[in-house]
């Protein structure tokens, strides 16, 4: 009985030592020797990443604005990186042995196991002479993707820039995007990314130990296709935008030129601008820092974000709503002795000019501050015996359906919907409601507390060439193959005041231009009765910024267009000229613009000189106390 017990024992013993012996052994091969996987990497199956092609952008015409250019991102699986010849690496790469280390300490971080990037976006000079040595890096492979590429570098701020995903992309996709994507973080390419981007597709792809390609595994089945991302036909006149970028460099504004008929924006510039290649590349973070480092503020959108008081457009605004409201009418006259007075005669806002006794239509070629001073007074303190707080609200609402202070729903990212003060603001700021026009009298004038973009001034001028009606200004005209149009750009908005009361407005804004002493004549076009006004908006931080803007022609407009010149002085110098000749060219296709004017614009060097590299405080206007009726106000309006 012992010796049965005892061999039992025995037994026992010999079954465990042998499971012992197999467990070692298979610890061993798996986890210690790497020679299995010598054979087992003569047939092994990678899984390889197709990206789509981000879709191209074309102007209206359908010239290439953004397109693709092939790049090649290096990757590594740390676990397979064998007898590797780092500095012949490292030179074929352009990095040091210090990148080197960082590189591959990030990728083990992330896994030994699984391939992640080791360096992205290598061109595709640098690739060929890398292909012809990549059977030398074991561990490493190279993933085709594409980067944009802009032939023209122009409407940098209007298209946009891609970028890496972060964790917090990752997370608000759903899982869509996985570290080392890209998306849209800017422009056009952020408000259409999920148009622009595509569908990934996968490839599975048999190589070698040497990562040499063995042909596709069970002939592509489980292979999925990539969806290139949708084209976009943007609004946008690229022979337009490259003549307009060219008047306005070494200035700081904004140049919007819209279509009135269908709210589509010709022209979108924002000056000073950067190349947008810069912001492709391996060096594009180093770029991305000297722009956002750049005291005159290249990556600030103006014409959608900076905020200036819109001094003689806004005259337009208060005739339209002035008639509308019944107070004024076409033919009613206020004498201008040089300045309105007001506060009981103790205060006066001063004209250039001493216009006499004129109606509406010549207040508006003039631009006469006593006029609209009158017509302001009006609107809040004899307005069917309304409180001046009541009457307040409804001049505001009037405005606002001319889309100041409210956005206006552009396709892009970032956009600022200006500033109009409520009647609240005002009684909070003098302590009760018993204040009247005389406290806030430089609203009459576009001055004071007003804010607007230049996006929001081009497009009063597309209010004013139609009429009485918008559609909400936009870059993109169609989508994809079927050339979708986005439903609300499509709507017409209409601005609250009836078309028999333009006419008196725009037999102004044509005088102005094409009537001798008017404040445009200078830039009028031969053959064309374009309609405009120059203004000079009120800059409390140095010289007054040039404001220019018109229509034309006066019968069946075809370009509305809003000029802002920062620190130029008088509109007439800088900013009329500007839009003159951008309006010749769209419409006839050339410059009859005497040419020392031109000349000047051309070579003029307008920017502010700066002493530090620190960013500039922005140009959006800071609310500022109105007038008060004891004092006499700054505003002096051309």
């Amino acid at each position: 009985m012992n010796a049965f017990f005892e061999r039992k024992y025995i037994i026992q013993g010999i079954f465990i030592a042998v499971a012992i012996i197999i467990a070692s052994r298979l610890f061993y091969l798996q986890i210690i020797d790497d020679s299995y996987l010598l054979s087992a990497n003569n047939n092994v199956l990678r899984k390889m990443v197709i990206y789509p092609a981000r879709g191209v952008i074309l102007d209206r015409n359908g010239q290439v604005l953004v397109q693709n250019e092939p790049v090649y991102d290096l990757l590594v699986t740390p676990r397979e990186v064998k007898d590797l010849d780092t500095a012949l690496l490292c030179e074929l790469v352009g990095i040091d042995r210090e990148g080197f280390e960082k590189r591959m300490k990030t990728a083990r971080d992330y896994s030994p196991y699984k391939a992640s990037q080791f360096e992205k976006q290598i061109p595709s000079t640098a690739y060929a002479k890398l292909q012809e040595h990549l059977y030398k890096f074991r561990g490493f492979y190279v993933q085709n993707r594409t980067v944009r590429s802009y032939p023209d570098s122009i409407a940098a701020q209007f298209l946009g820039y891609i970028q890496e995903v972060n964790d917090r992309d990752i997370e608000r996709s759903n899982g869509f995007y996985r570290p080392g994507d890209y998306i849209g973080a800017s422009g056009v390419e952020r408000a259409y990314e999920e148009l622009l981007r595509g569908q990934r597709g996968v490839k599975n792809v048999m190589v070698d130990a040497f990562n040499r390609p063995q042909g596709s595994f069970a002939d592509g089945k489980y292979d999925t296709l990539a969806i290139a991302g949708d084209g976009l036909v943007s609004s946008l006149d690229k022979e337009l935008q490259i003549l307009a970028e060219k008047l306005m460099r070494n200035k700081i504004g904004s140049v919007v030129a819209i279509e009135p008929a269908t709210g589509e924006i010709l022209t979108f510039v924002s000056s000073p601008s950067y190349d947008p290649n810069m912001m492709v590349g391996r060096e594009r973070g180093n770029n991305y820092m000297k722009l956002l480092y750049d005291p005159y503020k290249p990556m600030f959108i103006r014409p959608i974000q900076a905020q200036y008081p819109p001094g003689s457009v806004f005259k337009v605004v208060s005739a339209l709503t002035a008639q509308q409201a019944g107070v004024i009418e076409a033919s009613t006259i206020f004498h201008c002795p040089g300045g309105y007075r007001y506060g009981g005669g103790r205060a006066v806002m001063r004209c250039t000019h001493v216009d006499g006794s004129i109606p509406l239509v010549t207040a508006i070629q003039r631009s006469c501050n006593t006029y609209f001073g009158y017509t302001y007074a009006r609107m809040i303190d004899h307005r069917n015996n309304l409180p001046s707080t009541e009457a307040y609200t409804l001049w505001r609402d009037a405005t606002m359906k001319f889309g100041i202070g409210q956005e206006l729903g552009i396709d892009l990212p970032g956009e600022q919907d200006g500033l109009l003060p409520t009647a609240d603001y005002y009684t909070k700021h003098y302590g009760n409601a018993r204040w009247g026009s005389g406290y806030n009298i430089s609203l009459s004038i576009g001055q004071g507390e007003m804010g607007i973009t230049p996006l929001q001034m081009a497009n009063i001028m597309a209010i004013v060439a139609n009429r009485g009606f918008y559609y909400r200004p936009h870059l993109i005209k169609a989508i994809g193959e079927k050339k979708i149009v986005k439903p609300e750009y499509a709507e017409k908005i209409s601005a609250g005041v009836d078309a028999k009361y333009y006419e008196a407005v725009v037999e102004g804004l044509s005088r102005a231009v094409n009537m001798p002493g008017g404040t445009g004549y200078s830039v009028r076009i031969a053959d064309i009765e374009m309609c405009g006004k120059t203004g000079t908006a009120e800059n409390p931080h140095g010289e007054d910024h040039a404001v220019f803007f018109a229509f034309a022609p006066r019968e069946n407009p075809k370009i509305a267009i809003a000029v802002v010149v920062e620190n130029a002085g008088y509109g007439g110098v800088w900013a009329g000229p500007i839009a003159s000749m951008l309006v010749e060219q769209y419409l006839k296709d050339t410059i009859t613009l005497p040419k020392y004017i031109q000349d000047r614009i051309h070579n003029a060097d307008l920017l502010p000189k700066v002493e530090s590299e620190e960013p500039t405080e922005s140009v959006k206007a800071a609310p500022k106390r109105s007038a008060d009726p004891r004092k006499e106000p700054e505003e002096v309006e051309a």
